[in-house]
């Protein structure tokens, strides 16, 4: 006689809520049971195999999983479906516009054409690993059709192929974005698991920059003076404040009598309003900093310059309350403060640099004349104290020779410290040999 125990686990008849499983007419087996969804309901769900022990087992693994608090994937569409509605519906309200138009390009560009036919439920780790090792080795003018469109191809349709490929910078960022969506699928309990967060593309290397040296800042700073925006680029080079904060400045920011600047917005140009004053990124960026002697009585001049162009203009004097506007009182746009600093870059005789490379070349000087890191991640409004040192790496490594240095002429024999020290009375001002 057979007794339960001698039956095996699969043909024993299951106790209420561990589902049921049977043959289909194609053959397959399919389990079925009731398990969590989103929303704090139960749904049945259906899980097939090719033997009754196969379909059982994935059944049992979706039900323990929903006993342990876990919803089921809800999400049947594509992934190209939830990322256009993340974009519209999610995104757009918590990104600024700037921002929100390079996720889009990011989107559209490379996230769709290459996982957008996938189904979000089903997209694994794998699939975003190829993705990406593919995009590392495609050659973008061939990809987008860039040669297709030249009246003479000289690329992949003349079997002559440039190479163009993504830099890992832009690889990462690419990967960032794809995990930001995902993490809200997982918030919004549309998936289990961020699968993106499981692939690893490596730490790029930080841009490179071209920091201006103490002697090109000199040039370039007698080459600007006259100029009305004088004060706006030796407050740049003085202060490292980057291009928007800037032009975001309003008096009622500046304290000259106390010679402190008060930084709490950023003025950038959108497509939709213009140009737009808004809020510091990041509560790291709103900060307030102290002003050089030098840049406090600048700041007077140019107050004095301003006054004398409000009574010339009269009533088309239009006050927006900005420190650096145009002849007219309207704010600063961008893209022509970038074009004056090229022209004065070219007429003083400095090499070409980004304008935001007045930062770096500031945080570059400050290092150089041994200022703490500490003080110089709040002079720039960095977040991490570990972004100032990365960004800087090179500048810190040079500094450690010279306290390197400095240590082994304090650690050498006694007769050469004994001829540093003169006539060996007093020990040598080692701190001080350290810039």
């Amino acid at each position: 006689m057979t007794t339960p125990r001698d039956t095996p686990a699969s043909r024993r008849s299951r106790a209420n809520g561990d589902g049921t499983v049977y043959q289909r007419q194609d053959g397959r087996w399919e389990a079925a049971g009731y398990v969590l969804a989103p929303g704090n309901t139960r749904k049945r769900m259906r899980v097939y195999g090719t033997t009754r022990k196969e379909a059982l087992v994935k059944l049992t693994e979706k039900i323990a999983a929903s006993n342990r608090g876990l919803p089921v994937p809800s999400a049947q569409g594509s992934v190209a479906a939830y990322l256009t509605y993340w974009l519209e519906n999610v995104a757009v309200h918590h990104l600024r516009e700037n921002t929100h138009t390079r996720y889009t390009a990011c989107v559209s560009r490379y996230l769709i054409p290459g996982l957008g036919k996938k189904k979000l439920a089903k997209l694994t780790a794998k699939d975003v690993r190829t993705w990406l090792n593919q995009l590392r080795t495609t050659c973008q003018c061939c990809s987008r059709g860039t040669d297709a469109r030249r009246d003479e191809p000289r690329c992949c349709a003349a079997d002559q192929c440039c190479h163009k490929v993504l830099s890992p910078l832009t690889l990462t960022y690419i990967h960032s974005v794809l995990k930001s969506a995902l993490e809200h699928a997982v918030r919004e309990e549309e998936i289990p698991r961020n699968v993106a967060r499981n692939v690893r593309t490596g730490t790029p290397r930080p841009r490179r920059f071209e920091p201006l040296t103490a002697d090109e800042a000199r040039q370039f700073l007698t080459t600007a003076q006259g100029h009305p925006l004088y004060a706006l680029f030796e407050l740049a080079l003085h202060t490292g404040l980057r291009k928007g904060e800037l032009l975001g400045l309003h008096w009622e920011d500046l304290d000259l009598d106390a010679g402190t600047a008060s930084i709490r917005r950023t003025l950038q140009r959108s497509r939709a309003d213009g140009l737009t004053t808004l809020p510091t990124k990041t509560r790291a960026a709103e900060r307030r900093i102290v002003l050089p002697t030098r840049c406090v009585q600048t700041a007077k001049l140019h107050r004095e310059q301003k006054q004398r162009e409000r009574e010339a203009a009269g009533t088309t004097w239009q006050h927006s309350g900005h420190v650096f506007t145009t002849p007219q009182g309207r704010p600063l746009d961008p893209a022509n403060l970038t074009r004056t600093f090229t022209t004065l870059l070219l007429r003083a005789g400095v090499r070409r640099i980004r304008f935001h490379d007045l930062r770096h070349s500031t945080a570059t000087l400050l290092l150089d004349q041994g200022v703490e890191l500490v003080v110089i991640k709040e002079l720039l409004g960095h977040a991490h104290i570990g972004v100032t040192a990365t960004v800087y790496a090179h500048v810190r490594l040079r500094l450690q020779r010279d306290a390197i240095d400095t240590l082994s002429a304090a650690l050498g024999s006694p007769a050469t410290t004994e001829t540093a020290n003169g006539d060996g009375g007093e020990p040598p001002p080692y701190a001080s040999l350290v810039r």
